[in-house]
């Protein structure tokens, strides 16, 4: 569904991805792990032309986005749903209505369509009730959820989540897994998620990639992956992220 083929990007003087490859299976969760400022992030945002690579390639099913015109890029961002760190509600709009943003700006249903795919998705994140809700009234786990169900809003191929459980203690985060896991399994979307929740995240992936001085230095299915013998992924898995990341 995605490959990421030699990419560079730098930030003035740091160069935060430095040959990057990396390819994610259709209709898998994948899972990219690494320590503080190994560049996940970034490398996530140009998998959706968020940012663009300073040189290499990014095929979303087959079309290389780096070279897109706006109008075209437009139509390949219409495979993706996008959870971002702090969920990025509309503190202005109810969770009902920052769910059907995105049907109103980017299709052409009607009110009563959107009504219908908006009830759905707040039922299907178990949020069925809570649509007339504010952001500010409601919980750092209930936003996250929010989120998601706009994320899935209109019905995604590819879903990024970068950090979804940022902010949530363990066992909201676990929740928040078991959601992903649930509608992916439903929905068959592809999944790539950024994380720091090692290892728990691993048990909602089907794959896990780690990024390391700006390489991709490991990937395989997340079972073998705990497996590994690679030295930086050991030192990163036991907790030193410091020494992974040099």
């Amino acid at each position: 569904m995605i490959q990421v083929i030699d990419v560079h990007k730098k930030f003035g003087p740091q160069e935060v991805l430095r040959g990057t490859n990396l390819t994610i299976d259709d209709g898998c969760i994948t899972t990219i792990i690494g320590g503080s400022g190994s560049g996940k992030t970034v490398l996530l945002k140009t998998m959706i032309a968020l940012l663009l690579p300073d040189s290499g390639r990014i095929l979303v099913d087959g079309t290389d986005i780096t070279g897109l015109g706006q109008r075209p890029l437009n139509e390949i961002r219409r495979k993706f749903g996008f959870l971002f760190q702090g969920a990025a509600l509309l503190d202005s709009m109810t969770l009902f209505d920052n769910i059907a943003f995105p049907l109103r700006e980017r299709t052409r249903l009607g009110e009563e369509a959107i009504g219908r795919k908006v009830r759905e998705r707040l039922e299907q994140v178990g949020l069925g009730d809570m649509g007339y809700k504010y952001p500010a009234e409601v919980s750092g786990g209930m936003k996250k959820r929010a989120g998601f169900a706009r994320a899935l809003a209109t019905d995604p191929e590819i879903v990024l989540f970068d950090e979804p459980t940022t902010g949530l203690d363990p066992r909201l985060g676990q929740s928040i897994h078991r959601l992903i896991a649930a509608m992916q399994s439903q929905l068959g979307f592809t999944g790539v998620i950024v994380s720091h929740d090692i290892p728990e995240v691993f048990t909602i992936s089907h794959r896990v990639a780690m990024l390391a001085d700006g390489a991709i230095v490991e990937s395989g299915p997340a079972a073998e992956f705990l497996q590994s013998q690679n030295p930086v992924v050991r030192r990163f898995l036991h907790g030193d992220a410091g020494e992974a990341v040099q």
